[in-house]
C-alpha cells in the first residue's frame, strides 16, 4: 500500500519510537515569538540546559507589538517587557530575532514562507496555534505547548503521537468573486469545528492545485479552526516557483538534490487516508461568519440556520442576531485586512484591485496591516499605498495588530468588525467586539459599501 504525503514527511523524521507510546520527532525548523517563550526559556535556565540547535530557531515579535510608531518605546508595560524578554532570551542563547526595526521582523508565519524558511518536507513547530499555516508547502507544521516548546529547545525533537490521516478533495472551478478564505470557511461550515480532532488534514483536487502559494497558506492556516492538528498541500511547481531565489532558499549546487526529494512527497496513488470528505468547487460562493467560532458560516445570500442549541442562542445573542437573518446588506464600521491569514502582498493587491478609483464609507475605519516589514515594501513600491490612502483606509506597520486584543489595535463594544483574521471568539477582537470573517475581497467591499455586500452582486 502506498504512503501518504504525511505519512512521508512523519516516517522521515520519527528518531525512535516508544513501546505502546508516542514517537520521538525531529523538528528541522522551530519558530518563536513573544507570547509563549518566555516560559520554556525559564524553564531552560533554571534547569541550566542550554538550547541545543540554536541555528535551526526562527525567532520574531508579533504579537504584542503596536502597528504605530515602532521607533518609539512601546508604551504597554506587559507588551514591553514581553519583547525585551525575547530579545534578552536570545542574546543568551545566541539565537537571531529578527525584532523591531529589523528588515526581517513581521508575524512568524508570514516570515517564514516569504523568506524561504519554509520548505516541504519539513517538520516545522511553534508555540502558536496557526502554525498549519507552513502546511502549503508540503510540510508537517503544528502548533505546541509551552512544555513543549521548552522540549524543543533542548533536544530539537518531540515526544509526540502521530495523528489520524484526513483528505478533502475539491475539484471543479471557483466562481468568480470566491477566494482561498471562501472555500476553507465553506469546509469548516461543512464539517464543523470538531471534525478534524485527532487528524492531519491533506487537501487535494483541482481547486488547490490551481490556487496561489498564498491562497493555500491561507488555508492550511484555518485548518486548526476545524480541530485539525495541522493541514498540508503536495509540493507542486507552483511550490517551487514560490521557494526559488528567497533569502534561505537552498543555493543553486543544492536546489536539484532538494527538487529531487520534493517531488517524491506527494501522495502515491494508491495511499489510503483515514478518512475523506469531497465537495464540489460550484457550490461555494463569498462566504461570511454569524457567530463566535469560525463554523458558523454561511454564503452571504443565505439566511442563519435554526437550532435550538443553547450555546448556538448564546452565540446569536452576543452577535445581536437572530435565527433567519441574512448579514447581505447589514451595516459595519470597522474592516480589518491582516493577520497571518490573509496579510500577504496577493491580498492586498485582491484589496487594491477592487478599491482603485473608489472612496471608503464614512462611518467605516479600514486598516491595513501588513504581514512583514517586507510586504509593507511591497506595498509601498507597487503603488498600493498610495491607492489605499486616497480610498479613506488606514495602513500600519507590521504585526498581528486586530486580529487578537494583545495590542492597542482593539475594536469597540458591540461594534460589528469584517475581518480577514482566522477567528471570531467572544472578545477576540477586543472585550464585546463582534467579529465576522471574511475574504479579503469581501472585507474590502464592505469597506467601499459601509455595509456587508456579496461580491458576486456588486
Amino acid at each position: 500500500m502506498g504512503k501518504t504525503l504525511f505519512d512521508k514527511v512523519w516516517d522521515n523524521h520519527v528518531v525512535d519510537q516508544l513501546k505502546d507510546g508516542p514517537d520521538i520527532l525531529y523538528i528541522d525548523k522551530h519558530l518563536i515569538h513573544e507570547v509563549t517563550s518566555p516560559q520554556a526559556f525559564s524553564v531552560l535556565n533554571n534547569k541550566n540546559i542550554p538550547v541545543f540547535r540554536p541555528q535551526q530557531i526562527v525567532a520574531t515579535v508579533d504579537h504584542n507589538v503596536p502597528t504605530l510608531n515602532q521607533h518609539l518605546p512601546i508604551k504597554d508595560e506587559l507588551s514591553r517587557n514581553q519583547v525585551a524578554k525575547l530579545r534578552e532570551n536570545c542574546d543568551e542563547h545566541d539565537i537571531e530575532l529578527y525584532g523591531l526595526g529589523h528588515p526581517y521582523q513581521g508575524i512568524v508565519h508570514v516570515i517564514g514562507p516569504e523568506l524561504g524558511i519554509t520548505q516541504p518536507g519539513m517538520t516545522m513547530v511553534c508555540g502558536d496555534s496557526h502554525t498549519s499555516t507552513h502546511g502549503a508547502f508540503g510540510s508537517i507544521a503544528f502548533g505546541i505547548g509551552t512544555s513543549q516548546v521548552a522540549q524543543v529547545f533542548a533536544s530539537q525533537c518531540l515526544l509526540v503521537s502521530k495523528p489520524k490521516s484526513m483528505r478533502i478533495i475539491i475539484d471543479g472551478e471557483l466562481k468568480k468573486g470566491v477566494h482561498p478564505k471562501d472555500v476553507i470557511l465553506y469546509i469548516i461550515a461543512q464539517l464543523g469545528t470538531d471534525s478534524g480532532t485527532g487528524y492531519f488534514v491533506e487537501y487535494a483536487g483541482e481547486v488547490f492545485e490551481n490556487m496561489s502559494m498564498e491562497g493555500r497558506m491561507t488555508v492550511c492556516n484555518m485548518s486548526i479552526e476545524m480541530g485539525a492538528r495541522g493541514g498540508m498541500i503536495a509540493p507542486d511547481q507552483t511550490t517551487y516557483d514560490y521557494i526559488k531565489g528567497r533569502e534561505f532558499a537552498p543555493s543553486q549546487t543544492e536546489w536539484q538534490q532538494k527538487l529531487k526529494h520534493w517531488k517524491s512527497l506527494p501522495s502515491d496513488l494508491d495511499a489510503e487516508f483515514d478518512k475523506e470528505y469531497r465537495f464540489n468547487a460550484a457550490e461555494i460562493g463569498p462566504m461570511i461568519t454569524y457567530g463566535t467560532n469560525p463554523g458558523m458560516g454561511i454564503g452571504i445570500q443565505e439566511q442563519i440556520p435554526s437550532s435550538q442549541n443553547d450555546s448556538f442562542k448564546k452565540s446569536l445573542e452576543y452577535m445581536g442576531f437572530n435565527q433567519g437573518d441574512t448579514l447581505n446588506n447589514l451595516p459595519i464600521n470597522y474592516v480589518f485586512i491582516g493577520s497571518c491569514t490573509n496579510s500577504r502582498i496577493e491580498d492586498f493587491r485582491v484589496a487594491s484591485d477592487y478599491i482603485k478609483g473608489k472612496k471608503k464609507a464614512e462611518n467605516v475605519n479600514a486598516l491595513i496591516v501588513p504581514g512583514s516589514q517586507q510586504v509593507a515594501n511591497q506595498i509601498r513600491e507597487e503603488g498600493l499605498e498610495k491607492t489605499f490612502e486616497e480610498a479613506g483606509f488606514m495602513i500600519r506597520q507590521p504585526g498581528c495588530s486586530a486580529c487578537l486584543a494583545m495590542n492597542d489595535d482593539k475594536i469597540p463594544a458591540g461594534e460589528y468588525c469584517v475581518s480577514t483574521s482566522n477567528r471570531n471568539f467572544e472578545g477576540r477582537q477586543g472585550p464585546g467586539a463582534r467579529t465576522i470573517l471574511a475574504s479579503p475581497l469581501t472585507a474590502v467591499a464592505a469597506a467601499i459599501e459601509g455595509k456587508i455586500v456579496d461580491i458576486t452582486q456588486v
